[in-house]
């Protein structure tokens, strides 16, 4: 095939550590910055004396955060699926093959954590900086406390989903 004279083993390869390395480097930027904005900046930003500054403070970082999330979130799915393009082609094979279920229980927590992390930044994340800037602090606190749930259970994911994939290393 013409593919294959293209595509010789040494340039697959190298496309190969290439992607990886885009999607190491994106998962170390997305999971690292993660885990700093919530057990690092989030705590300490309690220790402002104003409520309303703190509010201020942590939506200018995760606007500019978010702009590195959806980046790096964009590299993690593209760089995957070119990496993993045999399952992508033979959906049979997640079944069939050593890894594929593992690959496919990982696919379905990027799913839902992606749906969970978007949904509540979107909803919650906008209604707190519309109830901060009208002054309504103690709604902004019981906004907080719902939206710190989805964020855990987003972490959690995040690091199941990692283990998830050191582990898929094994079998692909």
């Amino acid at each position: 095939m013409y593919y294959d004279l293209i595509i010789t083993p040494a340039v697959h390869k190298a496309l190969f550590f290439l992607l990886l390395t885009v999607h190491v480097l994106s998962a170390i930027t997305f999971v690292g910055g993660s885990i700093f904005i919530w057990l690092i900046l989030w705590p300490e930003s309690y220790k402002m004396n104003d409520d309303k500054l703190r509010t201020r403070l942590l939506g200018f970082v995760g606007h500019r955060f978010a702009f590195w999330t959806n980046l790096t979130l964009g590299l993690l799915i593209i760089t995957g699926i070119l990496m993993t393009y045999k399952y992508v082609l033979n959906p049979s094979l997640y079944v069939t093959s050593s890894g594929g279920e593992l690959l496919l229980a990982s696919e379905i927590l990027i799913v839902v954590m992606i749906v969970i992390m978007y949904g509540n930044n979107m909803y919650h994340g906008k209604l707190i900086v519309k109830l901060n800037e009208e002054g309504k602090l103690d709604e902004v606190k019981k906004i907080r406390k719902v939206t710190h749930i989805y964020s855990m259970i987003t972490m959690v994911l995040l690091i199941a989903i990692v283990i998830m994939m050191v582990a898929l290393s094994i079998y692909l």
